[in-house]
């Protein structure tokens, strides 16, 4: 985090010598200078989660500041903060659960070690003593709700089955051999629909 913002800093510097020669940079040095006020101010504010809390920045300045550099970008985007490596849905109570620090960053950091975007990790990363291994999405989508439909209106024959692992349903009396869709075998249907 220290290296980004002290480049900044030489920038801003070398156009505070140019701007008496330039007036024209007066704008891009002022911009520079809003850009490391917010940068620090960033920083400030996730310090203060960090202290106490036992977790730490990643220890790779540059993809941290990158990190830092996308909630940024998000902030102005979206009006907050979401997670750089996930999709917003630019509405804020949708992504209430992916704003940084997100709903899932306790649970990541103590499984792997490490938060989904790596911004976050445990003192045993911090410190290089262990390996960081891929991450899955814990965010899972809402999935639209079935309409209901009685046993009436059925008119089954046979059980129905469901594949676990895909989702294949198929009406017959035992589960397929192998799963047509996925291919896994049969041990993995399960009975969803009963026939009296």
């Amino acid at each position: 985090v220290g290296q980004r913002a002290g480049r900044i800093i030489e920038v801003s510097l070398e156009l505070r010598c140019s701007v008496a020669q330039k007036p024209e940079l007066r704008t891009q040095r002022r911009l520079v200078i809003i850009a490391l006020m917010r940068f620090k101010r960033l920083v400030k504010e996730i310090q203060k989660i960090l202290n106490g809390h036992g977790y730490y920045f990643n220890p790779d300045n540059s993809f941290t500041n990158d990190l830092l550099r996308g909630l940024l970008v998000n902030r102005r985007r979206y009006g907050y903060e979401c997670c750089p490596c996930r999709l917003a849905s630019k509405d804020k109570n949708k992504d209430l659960d992916i704003i940084c620090p997100c709903n899932y960053r306790d649970d990541d950091v103590s499984e792997f070690g490490t938060c989904y975007c790596a911004l976050y990790v445990a003192k045993k990363v911090y410190l290089n003593k262990t390996e960081v291994a891929g991450i899955p999405e814990r965010r899972v989508k809402p999935q639209p709700q079935p309409r209901r439909i009685k046993m009436e209106e059925l008119a089954l024959k046979h059980k129905v089955w469901r594949c676990n692992v895909c989702g294949y349903l198929c009406s017959r009396d035992t589960a397929p051999d192998t799963c047509p869709i996925c291919g896994v075998p049969k041990e993995r249907f399960e009975v969803v629909v009963e026939v009296k």
